[in-house]
């Protein structure tokens, strides 16, 4: 039977006496439970509120600090019709949320057919799972996504292994897609770029020289939308806090603006 589980608790206290705690709830049956106790920053004491530090102390090297966490962990199992079902369900709640999307959406598409009507190209970039739904995107406009039309000019910067390295080895990773934008990138070309995070420096380096040349940018965020949010022209932000879910989401808002694309520009030789 499921039930509720805390699988992650974190009490810290400051000279014996506890000033916060943090716990995760989870679906599932105890496996194993074990605590450990970790010191942290003396920047903690007295705010029940902070937030758990990323880098604990072990504790044994305490500084001359007393703030002592005591962090409980449950291995938690879980049987797969479980995981399907929080999967489905989580997945439908974040997908939902799209219809929030409409109007930026309907911005995007706009950029896209005035781009492609006009003789321009596509740019799209992103990271590691990002990074394979821009090259799926790029591929949709490229060969065709529902029905035979004339192909249309997308360029995916994540997919050629010389370019990346030789930018990353030359200049940082940061530059990757920045230095391509500045080799292909004109006035009046899009670039499209996926981030989950809203966090990845590369990407913000490419719309920084997408702005600086004149393109025209669609951001597909997650979470906050991080540093990035507002950088674009359009942001299609996910809200939600799961990188599966976010991906998601992505993949059905770029479905639908190659079905929105390819219907509006049906016929029309380019």
């Amino acid at each position: 039977m499921e039930r509720a589980v805390t699988v992650r608790a974190l009490v810290w206290f400051v000279r014996g006496r506890q000033i916060g705690k943090a716990e995760e709830t989870h679906f599932g049956k105890v496996k194993a439970q074990r605590t450990r106790r970790h010191t942290v920053h003396k920047h903690f004491y007295g705010n029940a509120r902070a937030k758990f530090p990323k880098k604990l102390i072990p504790e044994g090297k305490r500084s001359g600090f007393d703030t002592v966490v005591s962090v409980t962990v449950f291995e938690v199992t879980m049987g797969s019709s479980e995981m399907l079902k929080n999967g489905v369900a989580a997945a439908k709640e974040t997908l939902q949320s799209l219809l929030d999307l409409d109007s930026q959406v309907a911005k995007a598409a706009d950029l896209i057919e005035q781009c492609l009507r006009a003789g321009n190209k596509l740019l799209v970039c992103g990271n590691g799972g990002s990074a394979a739904d821009a090259s799926h995107f790029a591929t949709e406009f490229v060969v065709r996504f529902m029905k035979d039309r004339p192909a249309y000019p997308a360029i995916c910067l994540a997919s050629d292994a010389g370019l990346l390295t030789a930018a990353g080895n030359d200049y940082g990773f940061d530059e990757i897609f920045a230095r391509q934008v500045a080799a292909f990138g004109l006035p009046d070309d899009v670039l499209i770029c996926l981030t989950t995070s809203g966090k990845s420096k590369n990407v913000e380096r490419a719309l920084q020289e997408a702005k600086a040349r004149k393109l025209k940018t669609i951001a597909f965020l997650g979470r906050d939308g991080g540093s990035t949010i507002g950088m674009a022209d359009v942001d299609l932000l996910v809200r939600s806090d799961t990188t599966a879910r976010i991906q998601e989401a992505h993949q059905l808002l770029l479905h639908v603006l190659c079905e929105i694309s390819e219907t509006r520009l049906s016929g029309n030789n380019l």
